[in-house]
C-alpha cells in the first residue's frame, strides 16, 4: 500500500479514523434529479453509448472538476457542488451509485454519479473536488482507480429519481451469496477535507464539457433540490501493486494483435495477452508500463496519431484475475 505523503495528508488521514459498524451513516447523498440515460453522443468525433450496466467495472485513471462548474447544472439537472462527494462518467445511467477505489493508497468511497464526462479519452471517471480530496489525489490531480456499479443501490437512486419507491432490492446473487469474513483489516474514515493550496481549475479535466447554465436561485419551486452529503465514510483496505499501459487494440484473431505490435513495438515496450471473453478469446495489445499519468497521456497520443482511434490508458493488477481485498 502506497504511503500517504505531505502534511496535509497525514492531516487527513488521522481525522476521525474509526472502525467499521462505529457509525450508522448512509454514504450516498440524499440528492434527486431526472433520471436520464441518454442517446448515444459525439464530443470530440468520440462517440459515447449511454446504457444502464449493473456488471460494470473497470480500471482506469480518475480525475476531478471543481471551480469552473460549480453551481451550474449537472447534466441530469442537478446543481453541481464541488465540495459535496459526486462524479461524472461519460455512459453510466444518471444517477448511479458506484464505489471508487484509489489504487494508490486504498482509499475508497461511494460516490453519486450524476454528470457527464470526463472527455479526455485517457480519464474514465471525473470526481468531485470534495471525493477527490476523501480519497486523497486532489494535490496530484489523478490517480489509478478501481469504479464498480452498485447495483442494489443504483436501482433504489433511479426509483427515486422517478419519483417511485425505492424499497430494498436484493439481487439473485445477494440471495445465493453467503459473505466472508474479511481477510484483511478495514477501516472507515470520516474526514473534512483540508483546503487546498491550488488555483481553480489546476485539475480540471472537464474543459471539452459542454458548456453549462449558470444556476439561478430563482428558479421555480420545482427545480431540483440538492442535500449536502454529511460526514461521507472512506473506507482504507490493502491493495494490490497496478501499472499503467495504454492499450493500442483488441483482436479476436492473433496475427492482427501480432501486426498491430510489430507496428507500434519501436513505441514502446510491447506485448500482447490474450483473455476470455464469455468464451471468446481475444487478443489485447498493450504497450507499457509507464510509470506516471503523463508518461501514459504523450504515449497514447503516439498511439492515436498512428491511426488506432480506440486507444486508450488502462491500469491494471498486479495478479488481476485473482481477487484482491479491494476488488481490482
Amino acid at each position: 500500500m502506497v504511503m500517504l505523503a505531505g502534511c496535509a495528508e497525514t492531516q487527513l488521514a488521522v481525522h476521525s479514523v474509526k472502525r467499521i459498524g462505529s457509525q450508522n451513516q448512509t454514504s450516498a447523498p440524499a440528492q434527486t434529479g431526472a433520471y436520464k440515460i441518454g442517446k448515444p453522443y459525439e464530443i470530440a468525433g468520440q462517440w459515447y453509448y449511454p446504457a444502464v450496466d449493473y456488471e460494470y467495472r473497470e480500471t482506469g485513471i480518475a480525475s476531478w472538476y471543481g471551480p469552473k462548474f460549480h453551481g451550474k447544472y449537472t447534466a441530469n439537472g442537478e446543481i453541481f457542488d464541488q465540495n459535496e462527494v459526486s462524479a461524472a462518467h461519460r455512459t453510466l445511467p444518471l444517477p448511479s451509485i458506484v464505489r471508487v477505489t484509489n489504487l494508490e493508497n486504498g482509499r475508497s468511497l461511494k460516490v453519486r454519479v450524476n454528470d457527464r464526462g470526463p472527455f479526455a479519452r485517457s480519464r474514465i471517471i471525473d470526481m468531485s473536488r470534495k471525493a477527490a480530496q476523501l480519497l486523497g489525489f486532489e494535490q496530484q490531480g489523478t490517480a489509478k482507480v478501481m469504479v464498480e456499479v452498485l447495483e442494489a443501490e443504483s436501482q433504489q437512486a433511479a426509483l427515486i429519481s422517478q419519483g417511485k419507491s425505492a424499497a430494498p432490492t436484493v439481487t439473485a446473487a445477494e440471495k445465493n451469496t453467503v459473505t466472508a469474513a474479511p481477510r484483511a483489516s478495514v477501516e472507515t474514515v470520516s474526514l473534512d477535507a483540508p483546503q487546498s493550496n491550488k488555483t481553480p481549475n489546476d485539475f480540471d479535466d472537464s474543459a471539452q464539457q459542454p458548456k453549462r447554465q449558470k444556476y439561478q436561485p430563482a428558479t421555480p419551486a420545482n427545480d431540483v433540490a440538492v442535500t449536502a452529503q454529511a460526514n461521507p465514510e472512506v473506507n482504507v483496505a490493502p491493495v494490490p501493486p497496478s501499472a499503467i499501459y495504454v492499450q493500442a487494440g483488441a483482436f479476436s484473431v492473433y496475427d492482427n494483435a501480432l501486426n498491430l505490435r510489430n507496428r507500434l513495438y519501436n513505441l514502446a515496450p510491447t506485448k500482447i495477452e490474450p483473455i476470455d471473453v464469455k468464451g471468446t478469446t481475444f487478443y489485447r495489445v498493450r504497450l507499457g508500463p509507464m510509470a506516471t499519468v503523463p508518461e501514459a497521456d504523450v504515449l497514447l497520443d503516439r498511439v492515436l496519431a498512428t491511426g488506432q482511434t480506440g486507444a486508450r490508458v488502462i491500469v491494471e493488477c498486479a495478479g488481476a484475475g485473482e481477487k484482491s481485498p479491494a476488488g481490482c
